[in-house]
């Protein structure tokens, strides 16, 4: 099917949705068990890892974790946001730089001023968004030293929705950024998958909210597919994703060509769809590729395509380079839970 679908159901009890491009599944948000990211809590600071520049938080769901900590006491009371998702066994993931996120609004306190996405090219499309930042800015202005960014997803068409969105996030930072002080709290639930995707798939596309809509545009079979770590890439080549505890390894293997350029085609094709993979997989930390045999000279290529993959992801990837053994190694954030443990 062509064009894009954004399917709102239930998977195995949990709340879910996926994003299928012409027939493909682009990305897939499924609820846990777990605080989800952007949750806020008013903290309490427990004690300091000297060792590692930090200090553990209390709060309602758990010990929290954050890191960089200047000047902070134990006892005090504090404002964090949920970064990422807890691995089994650790504290969650937190951070004082609180964003109030929605889809066409960001309030961020002590960044002071008003921004359009740079997305928007057209000057009068831009002022146009900022006259009506300004008409709901004055009805309901935002925290003492904060800012507003106006997201890519910004339309005029749709001041209404705009106007609606901006009211509510600086609605929801004064309330938030007034209730600092207290015993541990939750203050801000993050986002489930329907939220997700309202706030973060804005390009044009059916909408399909009905029970059993992962069967009718098969996201049911894309999931099966995703259970096993092996993937097949147009050309008949083939990469192995397999999640260890200490580290993700990718291998990328030609299959049944045999031609002299095998081994650079097979790698093109996986550092292509490596990026739409891990997305779709969940992994982040430390992950290690080992490419089909090809010669030195292709590395730059090789790494140049995986960069301008990576351009598209929203989760913070870097290409950290190559080993003496040939290997490639990336550092992704964990934004994500593994697919394997919601599936």
């Amino acid at each position: 099917m062509k064009g894009n679908v954004i399917a709102l159901d239930h998977w195995n009890g949990r709340e879910a949705a996926a994003l299928m491009v012409d027939g493909q599944l682009e990305d897939i948000l499924i609820d846990a068990d777990l605080p989800r990211p952007g949750t806020i809590y008013r903290a309490t600071a427990d004690r300091p890892v000297k060792g590692q520049g930090g200090m553990f938080l209390t709060t309602p769901d758990g010990t929290a974790f954050l890191r960089q900590v200047k000047g902070l006491k134990p006892g005090q009371s504090l404002l964090v946001q949920v970064t990422g998702y807890a691995e089994p066994g650790k504290a969650i993931p937190v951070t004082q730089r609180i964003l109030f996120k929605s889809r066409y609004a960001i309030v961020t306190p002590e960044k002071p001023g008003i921004n359009v996405s740079r997305q928007i090219k057209d000057d009068d499309m831009r002022e146009a968004i900022l006259e009506i930042a300004h008409e709901a800015l004055a009805e309901v202005p935002l925290p003492e030293n904060a800012g507003l960014i106006l997201r890519s997803s910004c339309d005029p068409d749709e001041a209404d929705a705009l106007m609606d969105d901006i009211l509510a996030m600086s609605t929801l930072a004064r309330d938030v950024l007034a209730d600092a002080d207290g015993p541990a709290e939750l203050l801000v639930e993050g986002d489930g998958p329907h939220a997700l995707a309202w706030r973060e798939w804005t390009d044009p596309a059916q909408i399909a909210p009905e029970p059993g809509s992962f069967e009718t545009h098969g996201v049911a079979d894309a999931l099966e597919a995703l259970s096993f770590d092996r993937v097949i890439l147009p050309g008949g080549y083939t990469m192995i994703i397999e999640p260890t505890s200490a580290l993700v390894a990718i291998d990328i293997n030609t299959g049944n060509d045999t031609s002299p350029a095998a081994g650079l085609k097979a790698n093109m094709a996986a550092m292509r769809d490596l990026p739409r993979q891990l997305r779709l997989r969940g992994l982040g930390g430390q992950i290690v590729i080992d490419p089909a045999p090809c010669p030195k000279k292709d590395r730059r290529q090789l790494e140049s395509m995986l960069k301008a993959a990576l351009k598209r992801e929203t989760t913070e990837t870097i290409v950290a380079g190559w080993t003496t053994l040939g290997l490639l190694e990336l550092q992704r954030k964990r934004d994500r839970i593994a697919l394997k443990a919601l599936l």
